[in-house]
């Protein structure tokens, strides 16, 4: 999506002309008011003088007369139906069926227009439900839910059916993965209940920049493109726009070629509810497992431990004077030494894992354990009277194993796959465990060789955020070999995060605990809410997002949304506890939660108000 003033005709054809080379089909333009909508034209036409064809897309806020408008002009018109017709108040509305029909009755009257002309012109619509702006009339009913988005939709789109109007495409975005597909599930759920089928746009809305909105976008695209779901992908990063397609490509190349993955056994009945969040049941083992976070482990077989300084990377800093080590909030809980052994003992707060054949001649099992392949702990005498952990694979699950493992209360598998769809088949095994009533946690465990760093994110955040979002895994592990950056020797539009100076466990760490706090399941550190930014902005976004978090990144699990206008501020920052709203030039409005707290300040100004907002309410912390 463009970020320019749209009665920018040369900056916004020029921006888009950089999108389209950077892999970009569809570009997005905003339309605010009637002039921006007529001023489609314009660029539409400079853009064909220029060479370029692509579609455009009129997104749609509030506005039906600029819809009406642009659907004379452009090949799609985006409208949100949260505030199509509605205007956010945050009123709870307890209506009667016949005041609900009432409403519905109102936005059929207005709507309609915009369908028929749609249809006149031959221009496609999508109809966009984004979690944080259901209308108070949705709210009121059905509550800010999946069904919520669901239904907000829905009601649009019955009216478009009753007008024979079918040239639609559906989103359901949100900035919560985790709710993010849960409603594209639950919307093919209804659709099929009413005999419907539309193709299915998708996206991760307000995903921030970087890493994070890298591995968000992941995480909630991903898991869907992983069941088959979605026609068109849009990755929202609080960046340059060209920036963006180059991640959605990256996504959708990955299932070239997996047509003739190794066959997955077909899933009859569903053993868990795909509509809502539930954590698989399991049984404590040394805090892996029950209640516990999801335990992050680091691989070091490939690099041998010389000296305590060597666990820096991996969040453990030992203080020589004081013989004492310092844990980071994202420091590894558990390590993989394979064959290797430490020269010193291991710290407290973390374990250290051995293959078998090492850990059975240690002079010391001081947090120590082994590690079993199937085949070696069945033959075994000797093991942990505390932890031991089984490599595991979908063929390992015999009947045999089954009955050794169920009831070993020092059991915790680690769950691998070598099938080129493996996020299905390591599902498929948690829905082997559930059926057969095994309660042993489980670690995911994925391999990754020769990748880049680029492809490392999108693809470990796909494989194991998507399960984690359901609930799954007690723990996660990558075992990454011969890593490298792609942005050292392509794209203009490809971004790396890596420093030159960091090794390959520091790296593969941070990307740990960061796919477990896109997948809202261990929280270590502050997280951004942050729109991508579009010709509505009226503030820099990346500089301010920037600003924002130099200031505010030490404060461990406090969300703050930055919005650059008022469309995506107050409802669709969803669930953050602080935003950042642009309410004119250089004007600025601060929100606790979804309530406005301090209106039109200058900008200048609103960064440090923000702080004194978050002191007040206790959370902040002096670094």
């Amino acid at each position: 999506m463009t970020t320019t003033d749209t009665m920018n005709t040369i900056a916004t054809v020029e921006q888009t002309i950089r999108m389209v080379e950077a892999g970009c089909e569809y570009v997005r333009i905003t339309a605010p008011s009637i002039n921006e909508a007529k001023n489609l034209e314009e660029i539409k036409k400079e853009l064909k003088v220029r060479g370029y064809n692509v579609p455009l897309i009129a997104d749609i806020h509030f506005t039906p007369n600029a819809a009406e408008m642009a659907a004379r002009i452009v090949e799609k018109v985006r409208v949100n139906p949260g505030n199509y017709v509605d205007k956010k108040k945050f009123d709870l509305i307890e209506y009667s069926d016949a005041e609900y029909q009432e409403e519905l009755d109102r936005i059929r009257e207005r709507f309609t227009p915009l369908v028929k002309i749609c249809k006149e012109y031959g221009t496609a619509m999508r109809i966009g439900t984004n979690h944080g702006s259901l209308s108070d009339r949705i709210m009121s009913r059905y509550g800010d839910t999946p069904l919520g988005m669901v239904e907000s939709a829905l009601e649009f789109l019955r009216i478009c059916e009753d007008e024979n109007y079918h040239n639609i495409v559906l989103s359901m975005k949100a900035s919560n993965p985790q709710v993010m597909v849960q409603a594209y599930r639950l919307l093919i759920n209804k659709m099929e209940a009413e005999g419907m089928n539309y193709p299915l746009h998708l996206g991760v809305t307000e995903a921030g920049g970087g890493e994070d909105g890298r591995i968000k976008s992941a995480l909630g695209i991903g898991a869907l493109l992983e069941d088959g779901i979605g026609d068109t992908i849009r990755v929202s990063l609080t960046e340059d726009p060209e920036f963006e397609a180059p991640v959605a490509i990256a996504l959708a190349n990955r299932y070239k070629g997996r047509e003739n993955h190794k066959a997955i056994k077909e899933i009859i009945e569903s053993p868990i509810d795909p509509f809502v969040y539930n954590r698989r049941k399991s049984f404590e083992v040394l805090s892996i497992g029950g209640s516990n976070v999801p335990r992050v482990v680091a691989d070091y077989s490939n690099r041998k431990i010389t000296s305590q300084k060597d666990l820096i990377d991996i969040g453990y800093t030992y203080n020589e004077p004081t013989d004492k080590w310092n844990l980071s909030d994202i420091a590894a809980d558990l390590v993989y030494l394979g064959k290797s052994t430490l020269p010193f003992d291991c710290p407290n707060g973390l374990n250290a894992i051995y293959d078998f054949e090492i850990w059975k001649n240690l002079k010391t099992s001081y947090n120590s354990y082994p590690i079993f392949t199937v085949k070696e702990f069945l033959g075994s005498d000797k093991k942990s009277n505390e932890l031991n952990f089984i490599l595991i694979n979908i063929e390992d699950f015999t009947e045999e194993v089954i009955n050794k493992i169920k009831n070993d209360k020092s059991v915790v598998l680690i769950l691998e796959t070598e099938n080129l769809h493996g996020m299905a088949e390591q599902r498929r095994v948690f829905f082997e465990l559930i059926e057969n009533e095994i309660l042993n946690p489980v670690i995911l465990k994925r391999d990754y060789l020769n990748i880049t760093f680029e492809d490392l994110q999108l693809y470990s955040s796909t494989d194991l955020g998507s399960l984690l979002i359901d609930g799954f895994g007690d723990g996660i592990w990558l075992h990454v070999a011969d890593l490298k950056s792609e942005s050292e020797k392509s794209g203009t539009y490809v971004k790396s995060f890596i420093k030159k100076s960091e090794s390959k466990e520091k790296i593969v760490n941070r990307l740990l605990f960061n796919i477990l706090q896109a997948a809202r399941q261990r929280i270590s550190k502050t997280e951004y809410i942050a729109c991508p930014s579009c010709g509505r902005t009226l503030f820099d976004l990346q500089e301010t997002t920037e600003m924002i978090r130099k200031r505010t990144e030490h404060l461990k699990g406090v969300k703050i949304a930055i919005m650059g206008c008022i469309v995506n501020g107050p409802g669709e920052m969803a669930d953050a506890d602080y935003g950042y709203v642009g309410s004119g030039v250089d004007k600025i409005t601060l929100y606790r939660e979804k309530n406005i707290v301090r209106r039109n300040i200058p900008a200048k100004n609103a960064v440090d108000e923000l702080i004194d907002l978050i002191r007040e309410d206790g959370n902040w912390v002096e670094l």
